[in-house]
């Protein structure tokens, strides 16, 4: 029974030795839906958290939306106030995995893998998939991904007396720079 429990011991301790979580608090994500001959509308959040299981692929992200800084105290506000209703739902997450991802094979050149997921913003879930480039660089893991979404496609309203000022689809960014943790 005791050499029992020690084995079980020693493969957890094994596994968890080749398992390792990279991860970052000061993630950045920024969003671009500016319509020409318009003001700018675009904003970034700079502290958003990020875990990638290397052995997996899985990836995790959560950015608080009041983190969006906007050009505009009053833009910032209506984001937060009226479109995105920051108060109801304070958060917005992706949870999916980076497809075929072999961490022994990054190196400092980009590498180009394919992301899939769920994205959930405003109370409602969407699958993403998009392409998400990796690349390491002193001990990090640089990870960067553009992809494009809709409003309302996450029953997001524009109001009409601004929707031809607003993009249809909002270009999102997202720059992680992964730690070992």
């Amino acid at each position: 029974m005791k050499n029992t429990i020690l084995l079980l011991f020693g493969l957890l301790l094994t596994t968890a030795g080749f398992s390792q979580k990279m991860m970052s608090r000061t993630g950045e994500i920024k969003f671009e839906a500016s319509m020409p001959t318009f003001e700018e509308i675009a904003a970034t959040n700079s502290s958003v958290s990020c875990i990638l299981e290397e052995s997996n692929g899985e990836f995790v992200a959560l950015a608080l939306v009041k983190q969006f800084k906007f050009k505009s105290p009053l833009m910032e506000e209506h984001f937060n106030e009226n479109y995105v209703e920051s108060s109801k739902f304070p958060k917005s997450t992706f949870k999916g995995k980076i497809l075929n991802f072999d961490a022994s094979k990054v190196s400092s050149s980009k590498s180009t893998y394919e992301l899939e997921g769920e994205l959930t913003m405003h109370g409602v879930s969407k699958k993403i998939k998009t392409k998400i480039l990796v690349s390491s660089n002193g001990g990090k893991l640089n990870v960067t991904s553009n992809f494009y979404i809709r409003p309302q496609d996450y029953n997001i309203e524009i109001p009409s007396l601004v929707k031809n000022k607003i993009a249809e689809n909002v270009k999102v960014l997202i720059n992680f720079a992964l730690e070992a943790k």
